[in-house]
């Protein structure tokens, strides 16, 4: 078991919770989550680590949204997903911790700029993506290696089923199905790698009941707090995360 202190515990948990967010809605969580636990652990490490976390998210989503999934879209994108994924594979098997910081920094940034823009031009933004074969192509791509690498695909996502015009049930259910597969397909990569092990498996265990007491509080209260607030406080907070790990 890793040895914290009681800060990093109470971070952890923290964390643990904002996963929980992150599955039922506050999609922009997953990115401060991604930037805090590097400072932590190791960074091929914090990425072992927060893997379990995120599919115990995603079957608590998928239960909860169940009935609500647009298949097609999903269907077309994963082929596309598989390469990203076997790209950030490959990565991952070539670089340490070190190097995955300052490449998990910019892509952290790379994200928070899409999201920014898609809020600022709203369907204007839309309106500029194609919607042609490339497009997919390009977007599971995209989604394969970032969440590959860093377990970061949440942005790119949200960029391609917001050009699907999902209503909200859809769009947060679609994206459930497509994180619950997608991270399950990268439950044997990362055990290769190392970056799961016994002790980190022991790890999640503990945080189970945080991650699950996430989900209901984020069902329950999110939707009462002002969601522009919550979300510039943040992406305020993962860009600073995103830059201390590109400089470090």
């Amino acid at each position: 078991m890793f040895e914290l202190s009681i800060l990093q515990w109470l971070v952890v948990i923290l964390c643990a919770i904002f996963i929980g967010f992150t599955k039922t809605g506050v999609s922009s969580l997953g990115i401060l989550v991604v930037t805090i636990l590097m400072f932590i652990f190791p960074a091929k490490e914090s990425v072992g680590i927060l893997l379990p976390l995120l599919i115990i998210g995603d079957i608590f989503a998928v239960i909860y949204y169940r009935r609500n999934v647009v298949w097609k879209y999903l269907v077309s994108l994963i082929p596309w997903v598989l390469i990203g994924i076997m790209f950030g594979f490959y990565v991952l098997n070539e670089i340490d911790s070190e190097q995955l910081k300052p490449v998990i920094g910019a892509l952290v940034l790379l994200l928070i700029l899409l999201h920014v823009i898609r809020e600022r031009l709203g369907e204007r933004f839309n309106k500029w993506l194609p919607g042609s074969i490339w497009f997919i192509g390009l977007m599971g791509v995209l989604a394969g290696f970032t969440t590959m690498i860093g377990n970061a695909a949440g942005g790119v996502m949200a960029i391609y089923l917001l050009v699907k015009g999902l209503p909200k049930r859809e769009f947060i259910g679609t994206g459930a199905w497509f994180f619950l597969f997608v991270n399950l397909i990268k439950v044997p990569f990362y055990i290769y790698l190392g970056l799961i092990t016994t002790d980190s498996f022991l790890f999640n265990l503990s945080l189970l009941p945080t991650v699950i007491i996430g989900a209901f509080i984020g069902i329950k209260i999110i939707p009462l707090i002002p969601q522009r607030v919550f979300q510039i406080l943040i992406l305020t907070f993962a860009a600073v995360g995103a830059l201390r790990l590109l400089i470090a």
